[in-house]
């Protein structure tokens, strides 16, 4: 018995450990980033959308989850599965530094480098969106989800001249904090309160511009306004919904493009094709959801709709093909998607991770996962 009581004071005291380690990193690591303070907090407690000491989406949404069916979820998770992530490399495309260059004004362009880090070039600026080229989108930079195997990964140094950061919202797999170091020479627009982990990876406040909801920035010939998306934030233990999230309308030379971000399917896409309609280039999540969490991320059957709701002439399917954030197979979502896009008769671009394509020509799709395991 004794000896018993031993063992168990031991595995308590590692226990301890452990639990007051984690409680030091989510204190004291960079990579969870900064909270809002000062005038940034006060202008975050004036947003209408902001209320409870909280932000709030447009529509309830809830998020609990059972403790039962969380702890179901983590084993899933960690048991993992066939083909929740791909065996074979995935075959990318180089950036093309002169077609890039080569851009009129008068055109748009995106070129998509996986999950939801996008390329895109408007009225002749550049914009680098939600760019995660580090090895995992997690908490900690030695476990948790790890990216695919491509022919090549995108990195800061191999891009063209970015001329603006487009943030959508504060979560790990699209605010990456390594990359963000590479970044913070740059000129940043993003939602209420993301600024703050900005600021503490070393980008100056002159640099960062935040936006509302249906606020909107001026830049040179490009207009960017942030709209609702159904999702919520939080890189910390308690710091959920502190920050704003969002999706973006872009707008120039007479060509709209919507990136919409994470969001749960949501009354606001009707909204946005009602306000910007028609939308030259809806790019819409689709992946990493499950009915568990339908809330916050749709199916890719809702995807779709979505993208009537924008009045999109071409959808352009993002948030997969990088990281496996769910129980789903890696590529189940770019089939149900296709094949709800077909029954419907939208229009459906798919090209290469990394290409190149120039107003949202669909000549430049392609099936290039069909084959791969």
């Amino acid at each position: 018995m004794k000896r018993f009581r031993m063992v168990l004071l031991w595995l308590l005291g590692i226990i301890a450990l452990l639990i007051v380690a984690l409680f030091a990193y989510f204190a004291l690591s960079p990579r969870i980033g900064g909270n809002p303070t000062g005038e940034r907090l006060a202008r975050i407690q004036a947003s209408p959308n902001y209320k409870d000491g909280k932000f709030q989406n447009v529509v309830e949404t809830n998020m609990d989850m059972p403790v039962t069916v969380m702890a179901k979820v983590m084993y899933e998770m960690l048991r993992g599965g066939d083909a929740r992530e791909p065996k074979d490399t995935l075959p990318t495309v180089a950036m093309d530094l002169a077609a890039w260059k080569a851009v009129p004004d008068s055109s748009f362009a995106v070129a998509w480098f996986g999950h939801s880090s996008l390329f895109i070039k408007m009225g002749g600026t550049t914009f680098l969106i939600d760019p995660v080229f580090g090895e995992r989108a997690s908490t900690f930079s030695f476990a948790g989800p790890k990216r695919f195997n491509y022919t090549e990964h995108m990195r800061v140094d191999l891009l063209p001249a970015v001329d603006v950061v487009l943030l959508s919202h504060d979560h790990y797999d699209h605010l990456d904090h390594e990359t963000m170091l590479q970044l913070k020479d740059k000129r940043f627009v993003a939602p209420l309160g993301v600024g703050a982990h900005l600021e503490l990876w070393g980008v100056p406040a002159s640099a960062i511009t935040e936006r509302d909801w249906w606020e909107s920035v001026d830049l040179g010939s490009v207009k960017l306004t942030l709209a609702p998306s159904r999702h919520f934030s939080g890189r910390g233990m308690t710091n959920r919904f502190s920050t704003l999230w969002g999706s973006w309308v872009m707008e120039a030379n007479g060509k709209k493009v919507y990136f919409g971000a994470d969001s749960g399917y949501s009354p606001t896409f009707k909204e946005v094709g009602e306000r910007f309609g028609p939308i030259d280039l809806a790019l819409l999540e689709c992946g990493a959801y499950n009915e568990r969490w339908a809330n916050i991320h749709m199916m890719p059957e809702e995807t779709a709709q979505a993208a009537l709701d924008v009045k999109a002439r071409v959808l352009m399917p993002v948030h997969w093909g990088k990281f496996s954030l769910a129980l789903h197979s890696w590529t189940e979502p770019i089939e149900r998607l296709s094949a709800k896009a077909k029954e419907l008769g939208l229009p459906l671009l798919t090209p290469r991770i990394g290409a190149i394509v120039v107003d949202a020509d669909l000549s430049r799709s392609e099936n290039w996962w069909v084959g791969l395991r």
